[in-house]
C-alpha cells in the first residue's frame, strides 16, 4: 500500500509543491473530523486554535495551485485552451457536487427514517427536500439550495469560474489584487452576496472569499523564465505574524470559555469577537490565515525531506486527490457521528478518526492508482524504489 501511494503521488507530483499537497490534505481530514459533533479529536484542529480553520487553508491552497496550474498553461498555451481546462474543471466539481448531494440526502434521509430522527434533517437544513422535493432538487441543481456541508464545493465552484476571465490579470497581480480587494471591501460594506433558497444568501459568500483565492492565485503564478514570487523573509513581519496568531488564539480561547469572560472585556471589544463571521471571510479570519501562510511558508522549505517521507506521504496524496477525497469525508462523517452517538468512549473516538483517515488514504490510493492506468504508466514495483514518472507531461491538477 505504502509503495503505491508513493508512486501515486511522485507520478502526480511533476513540478508540484509538495509542501501544498500536504496541508491541503491536512485541511481534508481537519474537515472530516470538524464535521463529526462530540468528537474529542475536533479540539485540536485550526479552528479551536486561530480565527480561521481548515476551509481559509482549503481556497488559499486551491488558489495557489490554480495559479501555478492554469496561469502556466495560460502561457503554453494561450488563454481559449486554459480556460477552456478551467471550465471543464468547473464541470467535474458541478457534476461531483451534484452527486454528492443526492447520497448525502440519501443517506441522511435513510438515517432519520430508520433511526426515527428526524432532527438529521433539521440540523443540516435537509428539510426542505421532505417538505418540496422537486424543488429542492431544482435549487440544488442551481446550486441556490446548500444544505449543511454541502456548501464548500459550491463555493469553489464560483471561484474557478471567476478565474476564466481573471486568467490574463495574473500577469499583473497588482491590478488582479486591487479588483479582488475592491470587491471584497464592497462585500463588507454592503452584504453584498449571492442569493440562496432557504437562507437569504450563500453560507460562503463567494464574492468575499475570492480574495483569498486570488491571493493564492498570484503566489502560485509563475510568469515563464522567473522563479516563484519570493515571499520577504523579515523580522519583523514574523514577529507581526506570531502576534497575530497569538491574539487570534486568545480570541478563540475567550469565545469558547462562555459569556462570563466576555462581559468582562470592553464592550467594544466583545463586539468585535462575536462579529467574526465566516460568511464574509471577516479581516480578522483574513488576518489569521495569511499569517498562518507566511510563517509556515518560511518554516517548512519546498525541499523539506520530510515531506516526501512515508509519515507525510499519506497526507500528500490526499492533497493531490482532493475531489474524491472531499466527497468520501462528507459522506463519511456522518456514518462517524452515527458511531460516536452509540458511544464516545475513548475507545470508539480512536476508532472512529483512525478509520476515517485509513477510509480517506484508501481513496486517495485507488485515485492515484487510477491515474497511473490513465496516463498509461505502470504501478510500482515491491523491489522498484524509483521515482515513477507519468509517460507524458500534463497539467498539474487542481483538485480541491
Amino acid at each position: 500500500m505504502h509503495r503505491l501511494i508513493r508512486g501515486g503521488s511522485r507520478a502526480a507530483a511533476g513540478g508540484r509543491d509538495l509542501r501544498v499537497d500536504f496541508f491541503r490534505g491536512l485541511a481534508l481530514w481537519f474537515i472530516f473530523i470538524d464535521h463529526l459533533p462530540g468528537n474529542a479529536l475536533g479540539s485540536l484542529t485550526l479552528r479551536n486554535l486561530a480565527l480561521c480553520d481548515a476551509t481559509e487553508a482549503f481556497v488559499l491552497l486551491a488558489g495557489y495551485a490554480a495559479g501555478l496550474a492554469y496561469g502556466g498553461a495560460m502561457d503554453r498555451q494561450g488563454w481559449g485552451l486554459s480556460a477552456a481546462q478551467l471550465v471543464r474543471r468547473v464541470g467535474t466539481l458541478y457534476v461531483a457536487h451534484i452527486f454528492l448531494f443526492v447520497v448525502f440526502t440519501a443517506q441522511v434521509g435513510l438515517s432519520a427514517a430508520t433511526l426515527d430522527q428526524a432532527a438529521y434533517l433539521d440540523e443540516l437544513h435537509l428539510d426542505a427536500v421532505g417538505e418540496q422535493p422537486y424543488r429542492a432538487l431544482l435549487e440544488a441543481l442551481l446550486l441556490r439550495f446548500q444544505p449543511a456541508f454541502l456548501d464548500i464545493l459550491p463555493l469553489y465552484i464560483v471561484l474557478l469560474a471567476m478565474l476564466v476571465p481573471a486568467l490574463p490579470l495574473l500577469r499583473r497581480p497588482a491590478l488582479l489584487l486591487g479588483l479582488s480587494t475592491a470587491l471584497y471591501l464592497l462585500v463588507r460594506f454592503t452584504g453584498l452576496n449571492l442569493p440562496g433558497w432557504t437562507q437569504g444568501g450563500w453560507f460562503f459568500n463567494p464574492l468575499a472569499w475570492q480574495l483569498l483565492f486570488f491571493l493564492g492565485c498570484v503566489l502560485g503564478y509563475r510568469p515563464p523564465g522567473a522563479p516563484a514570487p519570493a515571499v520577504p523573509r523579515n523580522p519583523w513581519l514574523i514577529a507581526a505574524a506570531s502576534l497575530a496568531l497569538a491574539l487570534g488564539f486568545a480570541a478563540v480561547w475567550l469565545t469558547w470559555s462562555g459569556p462570563d469572560l466576555l462581559e468582562q472585556l470592553p464592550e467594544r471589544v466583545a463586539a468585535v469577537l462575536l462579529g467574526v463571521d465566516k460568511t464574509g471571510l471577516h479581516p480578522l479570519r483574513l488576518l489569521s490565515i495569511l499569517a498562518l501562510a507566511y510563517l509556515l511558508g518560511h518554516a517548512v522549505p519546498a525541499g523539506a525531506r520530510w515531506l516526501d517521507s512515508a509519515a507525510a506521504a499519506p497526507f500528500v496524496l490526499l492533497g493531490q486527490h482532493g475531489l474524491p477525497v472531499f466527497c468520501s469525508g462528507i459522506a463519511l462523517s456522518f456514518l462517524g457521528r452515527l458511531a460516536l452517538e452509540q458511544s464516545d468512549a475513548w475507545v470508539m473516538q480512536m476508532a472512529v478518526n483512525l478509520a476515517g483517515l485509513a477510509a480517506l488514504v484508501a481513496v486517495g490510493a485507488i485515485a492515484a492508482w487510477f491515474r497511473l492506468r490513465s496516463r498509461g504508466t505502470p504501478a510500482p514495483a515491491p523491489q522498484d524504489r524509483r521515482p515513477v514518472l507519468p509517460a507524458q507531461p500534463a497539467l498539474p491538477r487542481t483538485d480541491p
